[in-house]
């Protein structure tokens, strides 16, 4: 059976004569008279059964009962008042904090966000939108989405997407003073290249496509290069010219309209793909999986919608 308490009012008179050595200073902290402190001092001793001061020459002291129960005593306010401002404190809101490439944030994730929002209200999602190599853990991001090989040693890896890329251009070119029917009529067109990915070695780019497409006196080097794949799909949607873009991202400009894919047949497989990393030396947060298991949600029905255009 658990001991009773004794009185809080008592104990907190207690702690601050002896930390003041002063009845009077006690008071003036506690904004009560002396004579209160006093009584609750007498009240507290009546329980234990012993004196906890004694007055010396020098002043108020301590006897060794009273000496002995302080610094816990100490320690137990403290803890109270960490208690009471924990709980007067609004709670905190959950957190999880995302590293992504920019085109792969402004392109594809930041669409979809309303929908984990939707799902999960009481987390918040910090973006940080780099091209840098995954920097998790302390100090760094709770996961990272990277577009690459997937070798990230000393992380944990899973693919959560395929890529493929094709021509896109915007409608205004496909019936312009150079009609885009066939491969060959490229030659007609400004080039548009994504530069991105080059590490890449297998990256398909212009040379590769029109050289598997059997088009000739066609210069695939020439046109502007672009560092951001979002770059080159904002310059196919300005009219500058026709971009070999990464299906991923130029989705939603295909399914509004905005752009076309000038040929059928036109998708090339890409060796590299889409992957979460995470931090292999700490568990992930509840927060950081269920971005993860949004994330491989949304990933299926990008992969399912692909499937039937």
């Amino acid at each position: 059976m658990a001991r009773p308490l004794l009185p809080l009012n008592a104990l907190r008179a207690f702690e601050s004569a002896a930390r003041n050595l002063n009845f009077s200073r006690a008071a003036d902290e506690l904004a009560v008279t002396p004579g209160a402190v006093s009584q609750q001092i007498r009240l507290l001793e009546d329980i234990v059964g012993g004196p906890l001061f004694k007055r010396e020459a020098k002043g108020l002291q301590l006897t060794d009962l009273g000496r002995g129960a302080v610094p816990l005593l100490r320690e137990g306010f403290e803890r109270l008042m960490d208690a009471s401002s924990l709980l007067r404190e609004p709670p905190r809101r959950k957190q999880v904090s995302i590293s992504v490439a920019p085109s792969f944030a402004s392109k594809w994730l930041m669409p979809r966000m309303d929908d984990f929002h939707a799902a999960h209200p009481e987390i918040e999602v910090w973006i940080s939108a780099d091209m840098e190599p995954a920097t998790l853990g302390e100090g760094g991001a709770d996961l990272a989405v990277r577009y690459g090989p997937g070798d990230y040693p000393g992380h944990i890896v899973e693919r959560l997407m395929a890529e493929t890329v094709l021509p896109v251009a915007a409608p205004s070119l496909m019936d312009g003073k150079h009609p885009i029917r066939t491969p060959a009529d490229l030659a007609h067109h400004t080039l548009l290249h994504d530069m991105s990915e080059d590490g890449d070695p297998g990256r398909p780019d212009w040379a590769m496509w029109l050289k598997a497409r059997r088009v000739k006196h066609s210069d695939p080097r020439r046109g502007p290069r672009f560092n951001q794949a979002s770059m080159v799909i904002e310059a196919a949607l300005a009219g500058r010219g026709v971009a070999l873009a990464k299906r991923t991202l130029a989705q939603a400009d295909l399914n509004s309209g905005r752009l076309v894919a000038p040929f059928a047949d036109g998708s090339q497989a890409v060796g590299f793909a889409y992957h979460v990393v995470l931090p292999r030396d700490r568990p992930a947060s509840p927060s950081a999986t269920a971005f993860v298991d949004w994330l491989k949600q949304q990933a299926v029905h990008h992969d399912n919608s692909m499937g039937q255009l």
